[in-house]
């Protein structure tokens, strides 16, 4: 038996995985159109919107995220902050700004992890059972997804192992790529259960 306990389902041609009481489910898709308490951007620092998914999420959640952002300031490298969901079907975004990948010896790593642990914080402090997340800092941030995914992966068992929460994580991948990139990784954890 491995570190990870599992169930598969099939699920609309997803798998869904099950870790402690929690649901992980992959889906290749637009964030913008999940129905999950709270989304989560991968936002650059200033907030304010941007490419790739970010600025689908500002152009779909309408102008009140925009303000919010505004207001906020700002956020770190790592951290996260919280907003309305604004059009979505979403009640809150989480925007969570991942790190421009260097060298892979920058901090990287801890910063990427930071940003998925930092706003499954959010989500508890929030009671958000459930929640979506893109592919944090793999677009134009340029951090190698088959090594991201390991991060990203690993921060939400960590915070499911010590905090029994949430009750749904749905990773949404945009491109196929992603998607076999996300199925191939947890079906690699998860197999020797």
């Amino acid at each position: 038996m491995g570190k990870y306990g599992k169930s598969i389902v099939l699920i609309r041609g997803d798998f869904m995985y099950r870790y402690h009481d929690t649901e992980i489910n992959i889906l290749q898709g637009d964030i913008t159109k999940v129905e999950v308490d709270a989304i989560v951007n991968a936002a650059n620092n200033t907030l304010l919107g941007g490419g790739g998914v970010d600025g689908a999420i500002h152009r779909a959640g309408g102008k009140v995220i925009l303000e919010q952002c505004k207001k906020i300031g700002g956020c770190p490298t790592g951290e996260a902050r919280i907003t309305v969901g604004g059009n979505l079907p979403c009640k809150y975004v989480i925007h969570a700004v991942g790190p421009i990948y260097k060298d892979g010896n920058s901090g990287e790593k801890e910063l990427l992890y930071n940003a998925y642990y930092n706003s499954l914080k959010l989500a508890k402090e929030y009671n958000l059972e459930s929640i979506a997340f893109p592919s944090i800092s793999t677009g134009a941030y340029g951090y190698p997804k088959e090594k991201a995914v390991k991060v990203a992966v690993k921060a939400v068992l960590d915070f499911i192992e010590e905090e029994k929460f949430p009750k749904k994580v749905v990773f949404v991948l945009f491109g196929e790529k992603d998607y076999s990139i996300y199925e191939s990784y947890l079906e690699e954890i998860f197999k020797d259960i």
